[in-house]
């Protein structure tokens, strides 16, 4: 007889939006045990298994806490229900917890006194509806069975209308029928409970005891402040992201390039300051996806994508927005969680021209075997031998700078997404990785004449050489990364040179005026014009991710707002509830110079 040996879930806290896919362990008839999913289509042994959802309703309803959604609001914020700001931000869980979030919440009040509740149909929607009063209490809603003649979730199609149970002072509405389901803002502040239980397939007769599990109350998405695009030029700045409308201007193109933190990194001993829910991956990858998506960039660049993310997530759920995926993996002998590179371009705008993958362990290999010592060769790979890549992109606008198709011309761009090295004592390492990508671009560049974009997250700061290198084509001889050489392959130091007119994209906040370009400087470093932070956590916090591109045939039109520590959560760390990676987005707006390529 098949049997249910044990039921569990990821993460007991649920989120809208976000999939909950249990975790059932079978023992089949052989006594061997599976956790395959057993459906009425492929019965085992002539039974099958039979999922269930409820949303638990009880009499006594609750609010949840807005800054810490896991907890349930003792308080209310009676200044947002004057201004009229959605009752759902005005929850807090304690004096302390309404305190230490006062510098951020305020933010709210000051918005409200200038746009009143501006935005507050569309997050009332998102969040779920709280009744007028402000007295805290959930409305109780309409059930699924009076506000919807049919249901459905996860993969099962529609299904008649769902049974109510009542027991005791909790009321069960049957909300889901597939082994996933995903929380609506419907369910929030409720118990979600799951059944699963073998069925007889001839007779529809369960067979032996349901098999349950509880979550804890469901939580509304935690939702960042939007950032804005901001025109480089001094113009009034751009309106917030619209994820159903277009960035870029006619002529223009849009590049977003994200270290997105891979799963395997993203543990609780690294990030203790992040809530375990919020490290999850069913809660980051649909949080990063809607971040993403919400950019609407021409070409994505990301780093750190596992590679059965990539297969079984990114690249299927970017498709449906439009887009094609190139990936190049890291060169490690673990395949299924070793992450990459992965470069996404929008089907409507581009087409693939050529793919180059840069392996540098190969490189390694090579300089190893060119002018390392055979006594030493050893000891230099075990140097040199890091598994990072990167992936080079040629590709073909299907716009022209008018932004109508050209006839007979074409428009190519080369996109490198790159991840160096992260070891920061193997500064000779990092540089030498750095320095290889650029000799791989400078034959690209000598063999057409196109634009060029290097992206990626380069684990060195601004005033490390390999930065040196890139904005400024060279290494200063007495520069202190190059005392870091014990191969010697850094030498001699003439050789750490390159001809491509590269210039960091966030330089360009450095130019300009207006208002909106003052308040941009404030989050740079006048000593580099780059950002003070692109990468924040508890241990560190500083500027590792750049898009740099070749001056002499592209211009910057606008970039993407940088975040501040007051966007951040009080203890300025990533990632968070509201940001799932460690690094921040970089998303800039281009434009061809009058060069077109035949």
């Amino acid at each position: 007889m098949l049997s249910v040996v044990r039921v569990h879930l990821p993460s007991d806290i649920p989120i809208v939006g976000c999939e909950l896919s249990p975790y059932v362990l079978l023992r089949k008839p052989d006594k061997s045990v599976i956790n395959d999913d057993v459906p009425e289509t492929a019965p085992i042994d002539g039974q099958f298994l039979r999922y269930k959802w409820y949303r638990i309703q009880s009499d006594k309803k609750v609010a949840v806490c807005s800054v810490h959604p896991t907890e349930q609001a003792t308080l209310q914020c009676i200044g947002c229900v004057k201004a009229k700001i959605p009752v759902t931000k005005s929850y807090h869980c304690s004096p302390k917890c309404f305190s230490d979030a006062w510098q951020h919440h305020r933010v709210l009040h000051d918005r409200a006194a200038s746009a009143v509740n501006e935005n507050g149909g569309e997050e009332e929607d998102m969040f779920g509806r709280f009744n007028s009063s402000g007295s805290g209490v959930l409305s109780a809603g309409l059930a699924p069975s009076a506000s919807s003649p049919n249901l459905t979730n996860g993969s099962t199609p529609l299904y008649p209308v769902a049974v109510t149970q009542r027991s005791g002072s909790e009321t069960w509405f049957e909300v889901g029928r597939s082994k996933t389901y995903t929380p609506s803002a419907d369910d929030i502040g409720h118990v979600l409970k799951f059944e699963c239980v073998v069925v007889d397939a001839e007779t529809k007769q369960t067979v032996g005891h349901p098999m349950t599990l509880t979550t804890s109350r469901v939580i509304p998405a935690p939702t960042p402040t939007p950032r804005r695009m901001i025109s480089v030029s001094g113009a009034d700045v751009m309106g917030h992201l619209d994820p159903d409308g277009r960035i870029a201007t006619a002529g223009t193109f849009t590049v977003v390039s994200y270290n997105i933190l891979a799963d395997a990194c993203a543990t609780s001993d690294t990030y203790s300051y992040c809530p375990s829910w919020a490290l999850s991956w069913p809660y980051r990858r649909q949080n990063l996806l809607r971040e993403i998506v919400t950019y609407r960039a021409d070409i994505v660049c990301l780093q750190e994508v596992q590679y059965d993310h990539f297969e079984e997530f990114f690249a299927p759920e970017l498709d449906k927005h439009g887009y094609h995926a190139l990936y190049k993996r890291k060169t490690s002998e673990v395949t299924h969680t070793v992450d990459g590179c992965a470069t996404f371009f929008r089907r409507d705008r581009f087409t693939h021209v050529k793919k180059y993958e840069v392996e540098f362990n190969k490189a390694a290999q090579s300089l190893t075997e060119a002018v390392v010592p055979t006594t030493q060769k050893k000891t230099a790979l075990n140097r040199l031998v890091k598994d990072n890549v990167a992936l080079i992109a040629v590709l073909e606008a299907k716009f022209s700078q008018q932004g109508a198709d050209t006839p007979g011309k074409r428009q190519l761009l080369c996109v490198a997404n790159t991840h160096v090295n992260v070891h920061q004592e193997l500064k000779d390492v990092k540089l030498w990785q750095v320095h290889t990508l650029l000799k791989g671009l400078e034959k690209i560049a000598n063999s057409a004449d196109i634009p060029m974009l290097v992206c990626g997250d380069f684990n060195s700061t601004p005033a490390s050489a390999p930065h040196a290198l890139l904005a400024m084509g060279k290494v200063d001889p007495l520069h202190p990364d190059l005392a870091v050489d014990p191969l010697g392959i850094l030498r001699p130091h003439t050789k750490l040179a390159h001809q491509l007119p590269l210039v960091s994209a966030y330089s360009s906040f450095a130019r300009g005026m207006g208002p909106a370009l003052e308040q941009q400087r404030r989050r740079m470093d006048p000593s580099t014009n780059e950002p003070l932070f692109t990468n924040c956590t508890r241990d560190f916090i500083g500027t590792h991710d750049y898009i740099f591109y070749t001056a002499d045939s592209l211009t910057v039109e606008s970039l993407l707002e940088l975040l501040d520590e007051d966007s951040l959560r009080k203890d300025t760390a990533l990632p968070s509830p509201e940001w799932s990676s460690d690094h921040i987005a970089l998303l800039a707006e281009f434009r061809c110079k009058s060069r077109i390529r035949r």
